[in-house]
């Protein structure tokens, strides 16, 4: 079988390898346009990150000097909330310690929400808030029998790069040429498609399948198939990042850092070499020259020359990712802004899934439709979990946090998750029963609301044995993170 991908970038070299990998009697061919630069902006991901490297056999040592790749044990968010003892709280990427904590956590958060003047903050509760914060890394001494979970951040051009010399060397060709022209057959299937004139060889290449990776343009998907884009504007205001970088030669948390500005976020990744910044902002509320000069003053870059990149996004996703003999991944199949850093999980959750659809070395055509509802059903989710943070907070200061926080355009999923917490029930049970524990888990719902601080007031004080349960917890994670090593040096050396 032929397959070809339209698009490079992180999101088409990571489908390459997966495919080359994954599928034998399978011959990927992938086209790139020498014009085109892809957007290059993601630079954390999420925990599943690591699994897409053990599943091709890449060592850490291998990929990350190489794109100047740091580890993430998870997200600050900051100035989010404005109750008092909630103004940060940290996401974590959830270990196996955190398994002795959780049914604490929860149930503290319960009796938060009955008015218990208990500890209910996640930074109290997860292992990962303790290594971030003291700057540990998520590997272990050797007498320590616990593993934690953790994701990476890295120079998207440089992972790109590193995927390509990769996957061309395992046997993906790799063609650079624009497309001038998708053809169809009588059926509306791709046949082939039309290179420009300026392209050395074959002026045109045909496939059995075809994965569109060519971003937000979507060339097969939706230009050339016509498959309609959802738009999630009324769920979420973003559309525009400014991207600033600065330079830094000290150490930094292990942690993506999320601070809620006037008009929507900014982010701070550490690397190696540098700090990557950018303020993700709605056009509704204000331009982009006030957004690099609210950025610029807070990096204190205000009279600097360095230059600024902005990016417009386009939120939302296609109806359907597998249509015909096409499979949308990346950008051209929907995007959802960068605040869990889901846009490669997403890449590799859809090349995953559809690999699986394999029978015979072919994609069955009979696991289509439940494949389209499941990764559809993936983006919803997170899309509801990223609205709830906007939706949750109390930030009431401009007119873009008092927008959000009476934003009615919810989905009932989210109604329903907000009604549960507010009313005091089971969270943890909704979850289960929405079935969409596979998305956000239970425990990262709970961070969200206790971590913005969204309890009633407190009228009663905890028991005495609920205070000393919740002391043994704080030395229980004390002295698990003093079995990882001191963060130093911050990533592996190359051997």
């Amino acid at each position: 079988m032929n397959i070809i991908i339209v698009g490079g970038g992180t999101a088409g070299w990571m489908a390459a390898n997966l495919l080359n990998h994954s599928l034998t009697d399978t011959h990927v061919t992938l086209i790139e346009s020498p014009t085109i630069a892809p957007i290059g902006v993601g630079e954390g991901s999420t925990a599943q990150l690591k699994q897409f490297f053990d599943t091709l056999n890449i060592s850490e040592s291998e990929w990350m000097p190489q794109c100047n790749a740091t580890y993430k044990l998870g997200i600050e968010f900051k100035n989010w909330s404005t109750h008092p003892g909630h103004e940060q709280y940290f996401h974590s990427f959830y270990g196996q310690t955190d398994l002795h904590t959780q049914q604490q956590f929860i149930k503290s958060c319960l009796l938060k929400r009955q008015g218990i003047a208990i500890d209910a903050h996640p930074d109290s509760y997860f292992l990962a808030a303790y290594l971030a914060k003291q700057r540990r890394g998520p590997h272990t001494q050797a007498d320590f029998p616990f593993q934690q979970s953790y994701g990476y951040h890295f120079d998207s051009g440089l992972l790109g790069l590193f995927l390509a010399n990769r996957a061309t060397s395992k046997g993906v060709k790799h063609l650079k040429s624009t497309i001038a022209q998708v053809e169809l057959d009588s059926a509306g299937n791709i046949k082939q498609l039309v290179l420009d004139e300026n392209s050395d060889g074959q002026q045109c290449i045909a496939a059995d399948f075809f994965i569109d990776c060519s971003g937000f343009k979507g060339l097969l998907i939706q230009q050339a198939l016509a498959v309609p884009w959802l738009s999630f504007k009324e769920n979420l205001f973003n559309d525009s990042a400014i991207v600033l970088p600065t330079m830094s030669n000290q150490l930094q948390a292990p942690q993506t850092t999320s601070t809620a500005l006037k008009y929507g976020w900014q982010w701070a990744i550490p690397l190696t070499n540098r700090i990557g910044n950018g303020y993700v902002y709605s056009q509704d509320f204000c331009s982009a020259d006030e957004a690099e000069t609210e950025l610029r003053t807070k990096l204190g870059l205000l009279n600097c020359d360095v230059p600024a990149r902005k990016l417009t996004m386009k939120v939302g996703r296609v109806k359907q990712h597998w249509y015909k003999n096409c499979l949308a991944v990346g950008l051209s199949q929907g995007f959802i802004e960068p605040l869990e850093a889901t846009a490669l999980h997403l890449v590799q959750q859809t090349i995953e899934s559809f690999i699986a659809c394999f029978e015979h070395n072919r994609p069955s055509e009979v696991k289509r439709d439940p494949f389209n509802m499941q990764i559809n059903n993936r983006i919803e989710g997170i899309r509801d979990y990223i609205v709830c943070h906007y939706r949750a907070s109390n930030r009431r200061d401009t007119e873009y946090w008092q927008a959000n926080g009476q934003n009615e355009m919810l989905s009932a999923s989210l109604k329903n998750i907000l009604q549960c917490w507010l009313s005091r029930n089971d969270l943890t049970g909704e979850i289960a029963h929405q079935g969409i524990e596979h998305y956000y888990s239970s425990l990262s719902w709970h961070s969200l609301l206790s971590g913005y601080g969204v309890f009633p007031p407190s009228v009663a004080k905890p028991s005495y044995t609920q205070q000393q349960q919740i002391k043994e917890l704080y030395n229980f994670n004390h002295q698990c993170a003093s079995h990882f090593s001191a963060l130093t040096p911050i990533i592996p050396q190359q051997k």
